[in-house]
């Protein structure tokens, strides 16, 4: 399946979602602007100051003359470090608080996402922007806004204390900025695209390192590790060569800036000289003039060197907006079935991952009220693909489904995330407000309190990434014990049992059993010994439905189940008890 990476926002849509992020935030954004504006003036007042002391050496003025200057001086240097940390703390407190926001959009968008979305871009795509886009955005947050901002300000007024000091000063200043414009505006061309390949790059070296290592198993079984290896190596150069053409880019632009400051510093040391000797201003005026623009070195380079991590930052912006703008996918059809005694009605169901190869051809079918029906077939037949459609995971390229009034529906897979936590916390993302008795009840119902009650501190001890590891049956006692607590009316499974062995697939029989008492339940079989035990069975074959009936009858009758059924059975180890062998896939 080709890749079709998620959206990336565009420049102006990029701007217009950071000022809407900042809108309600805006007395917060001026308070930290008007103390930066007020720190930064009063740091001004050291270059005349000192210009003002050469101009007491150079009079030769009694010593008492220069208390009251340096006096001055330690004021200035006190009152304008108090107020930009103020002032930077503002910023950086409006940064992190538009940063939180836009976490919280991002994830809420991406976890609506539709699952075949997301699945044609490959999770590296959505893993990449999660993790390294937002730790470049908050890091943009954390350390350039609050800088820029200072920056930008010193620039600004600087600028402004050289005209006032003399405006022949200014002119010679600007003399720089043909130089430093034109660097910036070379930069930001070559460092745009850039920066956004190195991001699509890192995505794929991403995707082949989750598919490498999560199939490791398989790779190993088949003596393909040189080739993965190779895969691996291959999209680990491709971001290699990308991020050194971004340090060459770096450096270049470091060189250009160098010959702007030193052309902006040699004009105004020659006008001061001159004017000087020609007696229009005193060598302390000019000493302040050669310290303003001296001073403006730190900020015009970090200003433009924020270029690069604002760069950086905006193309790593422009892919989580272009995630959090992504279109809400189509409500599900939210009408009453034909009958009150129906729970799901399916209509001309039809659906395909890929433009030309339809996965189900008009599936028709109804589940009652408190019906267990089981899905049945060979793999690629279609199975889980209607069981996430009622489910509502996918979207259906055509037909309906529809639910009884008031029904919800929960889907429980072979692959159930354990979350890092206790768990108790664990058990509680399907109901929050659980208590400790009723999470008791619910690891009773699917058999799984005892060997909860055995780890070493109980529903408190810490499971998931970095605690304590459960087996792949104790994973999916879990899962049923939160489809218990959310008790959802309807229950879609798919193959819940897939990655037990036999004697675990016995216990999760029972607890699904358990699990699903009472509501209508919808069951991707893998093993026949689930469907035999079912209200129906639906039987598919190439995305259509082949057969449906009871256990019984259709195994009576000469058809795909009863051959499915004594292929089961033939396969079946006879000399060791209650063996179930899954069906052939």
């Amino acid at each position: 399946m080709s890749r079709e990476l998620l959206p990336t926002a565009t420049p102006a849509r990029t701007r217009a979602a950071v000022l809407e992020l900042l809108r309600p935030h805006r007395a917060l954004a001026i308070a930290g602007f008007s103390v930066m504006v007020g720190a930064t003036a009063i740091g001004l007042l050291t270059q005349p100051l000192l210009g003002h002391i050469v101009d007491l050496v150079d009079s030769r003025s009694a010593l008492d003359a220069l208390t009251l200057p340096v006096v001055f001086l330690v004021i200035v240097a006190v009152v304008q470090g108090g107020a930009t940390g103020l002032g930077l703390s503002l910023i950086a407190r409006l940064g992190e608080t538009v940063l939180a926001r836009l976490r919280e959009r991002f994830v809420g968008r991406a976890l609506r996402l539709p699952l075949e979305q997301v699945e044609k871009a490959g999770s590296g795509d959505l893993t990449a922007r999660v993790t390294a886009d937002v730790s470049q955005v908050a890091e943009a947050m954390r350390t350039a806004l609050p800088e820029l901002a200072r920056s930008v300000l010193v620039i600004i007024l600087t600028m402004f204390a050289l005209a006032v000091v003399d405006w022949r000063f200014l002119l010679a200043a600007l003399l720089a900025v043909p130089f430093q414009a034109h660097t910036a505006r070379w930069y930001v061309r070559d460092a745009v695209p850039l920066y956004a390949r190195q991001r699509i790059a890192g995505g794929a070296q991403q995707q082949q390192l989750l598919e490498t290592i999560g199939g490791a198993s398989t790779v190993r079984a088949f003596r393909i590790e040189d080739e993965h290896a190779g895969r691996v190596t291959e999209r680990s150069q491709r971001a290699v060569d990308l991020t050194m053409r971004g340090v060459w880019l770096v450096l270049r632009f470091y060189s250009r800036l160098h010959v702007a400051e030193y052309i902006g510093l040699a004009a105004v040391l020659i006008a001061g000289f001159l004017m000087v000797r020609g007696g229009l201003v005193s060598i302390g005026t000019a000493t302040a003039a050669a310290l303003y623009f001296h001073g403006l070195f730190g900020p015009v380079n970090t200003a433009l060197v924020l270029i690069d991590d604002a760069q950086s930052a905006a193309a790593s912006l422009a892919r989580l907006i272009g995630v959090i703008d992504q279109p809400e996918p189509p409500a599900r059809t939210a009408e009453v079935t034909a009958t009150p005694e129906e729970a799901v009605a399916v209509a001309g169901l039809r659906h395909a991952y890929e433009e030309g190869r339809p996965v189900l051809h008009g599936i028709d079918l109804t589940i009652g009220r408190g019906e267990r029906v089981a899905l049945v077939g060979a793999s690629g037949a279609g199975k889980t693909t209607l069981a996430r459609l009622i489910a509502g995971v996918h979207v259906p390229a055509g037909g309906s489904v529809r639910f009884g009034a008031s029904e919800r529906v929960a889907m429980i897979t072979q692959d159930v995330h354990v979350f890092a936590g206790s768990l108790a916390d664990d058990l509680r993302l399907a109901r929050p407000e659980a208590t400790d008795a009723e999470l008791r009840e619910a690891l009773t119902r699917v058999d799984a309190l005892t060997w909860a009650d055995t780890l070493p501190d109980g529903l408190g001890t810490i499971v998931g990434e970095g605690g304590h590891r459960l087996t792949a049956t104790q994973v999916q006692q879990v899962a049923l014990a939160r489809l218990i607590l959310a008790d959802p009316p309807i229950a879609v499974l798919d193959e819940a049992t897939a990655e037990a062995g036999s004697a675990g697939a016995r216990v999760l029989e029972k607890a699904i059993d358990q699990a699903i008492a009472g509501r209508t339940a919808l069951i991707v079989a893998h093993r026949l010994s689930q469907a035999a035990t079912t209200d129906r069975v639906v039987v598919m074959d190439d995305g259509r439905i082949v057969q449906i009936g009871h256990h019984t009858a259709l195994c009576a009758t000469d058809g795909p189940y009863a051959t499915l059924w004594t292929t089961w059975t033939g396969l079946r180890v006879t000399d060791i008890p209650d063996s179930n062998p899954p069906v052939p896939e």
